[in-house]
């Protein structure tokens, strides 16, 4: 039997709208309007405004220390309601994996989304937060679509499928090899006879009736954006054309020379991703001198952490 808390409110295919007897479905409708859209992290209001002003449909309030070594927290509670306070776009911010209590803050704070980062340290390597338990929407990390349905029967309202490791690398291997995963078990499931499914659901480890919305859909069930190693206009109509929802940028992006231009660049490459006129307009001028850390000594460092984070 379904979930009484998992719907599906995509086109024609709704299973269930009324927030009244499901609360769930208020937070899928809130997360619907970031498709199509690109959203960037931000470590301070002016790169907040900024983001803002170039066209972003959301921002993350991520701690400096995200990709500079050493263990990550959320980030100052008083540096989320200053942008909170300075911008009218949704605002998100990084609480750990399992920390409840650091999206139970966040969320007092006044925050539109609660991202449950695996980027960050872990403060719980066995269990993720109930999200079920927080009238705020949370936004959630996946390598795969059975960590992703995982997720979604957690509660998370926005799947961000990312290269583990790729994160400030500049490197998008990572992240296109995670995505063409998702994509090609989602070809091979809609493929299956409905006998199969249960047997897939259980090599996915994944529940079943998540599983069968998503053999229904053709996509998995909530919003699903792509992260990691997103620093260019082709990067971002890149993950668009291979079928996600939206991406979302590192503050790395912060570091060019023109910032403005680069972050509205991307903006703009997400809304003309099937457009290589206006890409190529796009690509014009932009200073390509970004991280370039080595992929492999990232995927290396990280391991343990997919291992944990992944369950």
């Amino acid at each position: 039997m379904a979930d009484e808390n998992i719907i599906t409110i995509y086109n024609t295919n709704t299973i269930s709208t009324d927030s009244n007897h499901n609360p769930f479905a208020t937070k899928l409708r809130q997360a619907q309007h970031l498709r199509g859209g690109a959203i960037f992290e931000v470590t301070n209001l002016n790169q907040a405004k900024l983001a803002q002003q170039a066209g972003a449909s959301a921002i993350v309030v991520t701690d400096p220390q995200t990709h500079g070594g050493g263990v990550t927290r959320m980030p100052d509670p008083s540096v989320v309601k200053e942008i909170k306070r300075g911008v009218s776009i949704p605002v998100m911010a990084k609480a750990r994996v399992g920390h409840f209590v650091e999206a139970q803050i966040l969320e007092a704070v006044g925050v539109d989304y609660v991202d449950e980062s695996e980027v960050m340290s872990l403060a719980d390597d066995q269990h993720h937060i109930n999200k079920h338990k927080f009238g705020v929407p949370f936004v959630c990390g996946s390598n795969g679509l059975g960590e992703a349905l995982r997720r979604v029967r957690e509660g998370a309202a926005l799947i961000r499928t990312e290269g583990y490791g790729a994160a400030g690398s500049g490197n998008i291997a990572a992240t296109v090899k995670s995505v063409r995963s998702v994509m090609g078990d989602i070809r091979i499931l809609t493929n299956m006879d409905n006998d199969e499914v249960f047997t897939y659901a259980k090599k996915i480890q994944a529940p079943y009736d998540l599983v069968a919305q998503t053999k229904q859909l053709g996509r998995i069930p909530v919003v699903h954006f792509a992260a990691g190693g997103i620093v260019t206009p082709a990067d971002a109509a890149l993950m668009m054309q291979l079928g996600c929802d939206g991406v979302f940028i590192g503050s790395e992006i912060f570091e060019s020379p023109n910032p403005y231009k680069r972050v509205q660049a991307m903006v703009q490459a997400v809304m003309n991703y099937t457009d290589p006129r206006a890409l190529v307009d796009l690509c014009y001028g932009l200073d390509e001198a970004m991280a370039g850390l080595n992929l492999s000594e990232d995927l290396n460092l990280n391991e343990d952490q997919i291992e944990s984070s992944g369950n």
